[in-house]
């Protein structure tokens, strides 16, 4: 195919589009104004012709850049996909006809909006380059798992089983974990009435016997460099041998340590008889099944009491401010231990709030009741020796007063703390290419951002369980188990193949050089015109993937393996010299420079609206879908993540006559819903001082409005695009008219 661009325009009237609006007079703004070398029309852009006809112009007439007025881009995305050509989308459908009136009075406006968005494509499109792989891509696809407990276990055989090599890296000298230490798990069958073998050892042999899986035990990883498809990882042994092996993506497994309570004193941890759930484990399994001892003397266990959110769910200092998602179970299943040996042993499990969660939880939870284990809401006010076991008082929250009970045994629930290594906020990296093995950390990464992945509250590795699960900010290293939050075997079971299956994508893409979630398969990545870089390392400091280092001279080093396409640097960069092929400062520039702007006295204001293309965009089109109408003065252009958007845009727009600017980008903060974690905090912060920028141009700051909107705001979005036109009926018409 020829370097030189040829442009085809192809305009849709399918979906009532022909019958609102005048496409012929689309087509010949496509082609005198944003000269578009080929234009066609069809009644079903989206049919087998329809597709053909923009197939053949590609094969026998040379377009390589195609400009589509029809649906949203997010619709139809299989039909409208070609192979080595640029592609934009004009929004007529749902962005136009589906969000205004079908009335006389409203046709002048949906025409103007539909005209504007066919220039917006063309010129688009008329900007981008075709992506094109940079070659860093290798073709590594084995998965190093670090950790060889249950959740490791399970990544490993799953992604066997889907014909990938692995290597567990497991610290200890024994696969299995804490699951290997229990004697029962929770039930995960129907009926769901009794605990069940671990099935830990038959793991264990899979794994030992399976060609695919290679096991490092008593090793650590000290070392981690590299991208996707080429991860490089030191694995060393407690004896000190390191061998260095190369890896198309990374688990990290590495479970949980139990909270210790021994510092608070009214748990009474420390006497004898006053245990954790994982030593009541330790006792079963010696047991196998027999009498339970008691560690002070060895007397049978008679009765006993589970102390549930031991240490837990509470803002006191030392306790854990979560709940750990599986102890309530635990409690249930380990009293079973008591009542299937003797049903005449005393079981009693004081609970403030009893949670039992997943399919079976219910009935497990209903057998226990069968099995006459007693459950007693209460809130412990003191454990203590008694002499002969423990002494347990607690409030009794239904008769509303102070009880004693004595047992022989009571065990507590003491929750679930991460092993997530070092947090990036406490020891990051200095600067590039300095180094230094930490015995705390899990990956020991090369990266400038910090040696482990990034860590949300309390301390759980960062991977959103709405907008990315198992993903973390590093690109290609998914968290999988408790490391990732709490839970119990069952949802590990399920964490771990999720994450086996994302790694195994994320090796995948990362061989044909294309980009991770969420915008998986995207070939293009980012480039720097060198010359105009300022060294102001912004773009290395906001990405919030790590995926930019510094070269010798100190000019930022794109890694398109960690990239996640989000344009965050881009947004980022003062002097404006980073871009993508198809997405770039120019793209989004000729797109607002290129609509029609009415002068004053027109009365038709223009308002910019950049709405990021994961939750906004999204829901400005389920707003067309659902009939919500919004202004005909609104201009949508989608963008990346609004952490993208640099401020030259909005000066742009409001120096050319837009009257108002809105942008929608997700929401921030600590329940972030950013799939591409910091990017809209990074553009709220930025537009935060837009003011200066309006003060300069002598113009109010009401015209410029940056919001937080979820994919469900079908309703809010429209109106917040609403409440900017009626600000500037209010204030006015802008001063920068032509």
């Amino acid at each position: 195919m020829s370097d030189e661009k040829k442009t085809g325009c192809y305009i849709c009237k399918g979906c009532g589009i022909g019958e609102r609006l005048n496409t012929s007079q689309m087509a010949t703004i496509a082609e005198r104004e944003a000269r578009a070398n080929i234009v066609r029309e069809h009644d079903f852009l989206c049919s087998a012709e329809g597709v053909a006809m923009i197939q053949n112009d590609i094969d026998n007439e040379g377009v390589n850049h195609i400009a589509i007025v029809a649906c949203s881009r997010r619709a139809k995305t299989e039909a409208f996909n070609f192979d080595g050509v640029a592609i934009s989308r004009g929004n007529i459908r749902e962005g136009v006809i589906w969000v205004r009136p079908d009335t006389d009075e409203a046709q002048e406006t949906t025409q103007e909006m539909a005209e504007d968005y066919t220039r917006m494509a063309v010129f688009e499109v008329n900007a981008m380059n075709v992506p094109k792989p940079s070659g860093e891509a290798e073709g590594q696809t084995n998965i190093l798992i670090v950790g060889g407990g249950l959740s490791g276990m399970t990544a490993a055989i799953e992604a066997s089983k889907a014909g990938y090599k692995c290597t567990i890296v497991e610290k200890s000298g024994a696969l299995g974990g804490h699951a290997a230490q229990a004697w029962k798990r929770i039930p995960q069958h129907a009926p769901y009435k009794d605990p069940e073998d671990t099935g830990i050892d038959e793991m264990i042999a899979a794994i030992e016997a399976d060609p695919n899986i290679e096991v490092c035990l008593n090793s650590r990883v000290t070392r981690t460099s590299g991208a996707p498809g080429r991860f490089s990882a030191d694995i060393s042994t407690e004896s000190g041998d390191t061998k260095t092996e190369n890896f198309g993506a990374i688990i990290q497994a590495s479970g949980y340590t139990d909270h210790d309570v021994s510092h608070i004193d009214k748990l009474g941890y420390g006497n004898a008889d006053v245990i954790t759930q994982a030593e009541l484990e330790a006792l079963a399994r010696e047991a196998n099944g027999g009498p339970i001892k008691r560690p002070s003397d060895g007397k049978e266990v008679a009765n006993v009491v589970f102390i549930q959110c031991a240490g837990q769910r509470s803002d006191e200092e030392g306790h854990l401010p979560y709940c750990s998602g599986h102890c309530c179970l635990t409690s249930i299943k380990q009293a079973m231990y008591f009542k299937d040996q003797n049903p005449d042993i005393d079981t009693t499990i004081l609970y403030d709030d009893l949670r039992t969660p997943g399919a079976g939880g219910e009935d497990f939870y209903r057998s226990g009741q069968d099995k006459q284990v007693i459950f007693t809401k209460g809130a412990v006010n003191q454990i203590s020796s008694s002499g002969n076991g423990a002494k347990v008082n607690f409030k009794d929250r239904i008769l509303d007063e102070d009880v004693e009970i004595e047992a022989d045994l009571v065990v507590l629930a003491t929750g679930m703390v991460p092993n997530s290594g070092v947090n990036i906020d406490e020891v990051p990296q200095d600067e590039p290419g300095q180094f230094e093995v930490s015995v705390d950390s899990i990956l020991n990464l090369t990266y400038r951002q910090g040696k482990d992945v990034p860590q949300l509250k309390y301390g759980f590795s960062d991977s959103h369980f709405i907008c990315f699960p198992y993903e973390t900010r590093r690109t290609g290293i998914y968290t999988a188990g408790p490391v990732r939050r709490p839970m119990d075997d069952q949802q590990a079971i399920e964490d771990a193949t999720g994450a086996a299956l994302k790694a195994i994508q994320a090796a995948e893409n990362a061989q044909l050089g294309r980009a991770a979630h969420p915008r998986s398969g995207d070939l293009s990545y980012p480039s720097f015109r060198r010359e105009g870089c300022t060294q102001c390392k912004r773009c290395t400091v906001e990405c919030p993937f790590g995926a930019i280092d510094e070269d010798e001279e100190r000019y930022p080093k794109f890694n398109e393996g960690r990239c996640r396409r989000c344009g965050t640097c881009m947004g980022a960069c003062p002097v404006r010299v980073i871009s993508f092929e198809n997405y770039s400062v120019d793209t989004i520039g000729q797109q607002i420079k290129n609509i029609d702007i009415p002068d004053e006295f027109d009365e038709k204001p223009r308002i910019l609206v950049l709405a990021c293309e994961n939750d906004a965009y999204p829901a400005l089109d389920m707003a067309g879908m659902a009939g919500v109408e919004y202004s005909a003065f609104a201009r949508v252009i989608p963008v990346r993540c609004l952490g993208s958007t640099n401020l030259i845009w909005v000066t742009d727009a409001l120096n050319s006559g837009y009257d108002g600017c809105v942008l929608m980008g997700c929401q921030k903060g600590e329940n972030y819903q950013c799939h591409f974690v910091k990017g809209s905090e990074m553009a709220h912060y930025r537009m935060s001082k837009v003011d200066d920028t309006l003060q300069s141009l002598s113009l109010e700051p009401e015209r410029v409005a940056t919001y937080e909107v979820a994919i469900t705001d079908i309703e809010r979005a429209p109106q917040l695009i609403n409440d900017m036109a009626e600000t500037i009926e209010r204030i006015g018409m802008s001063p920068f008219k032509f």
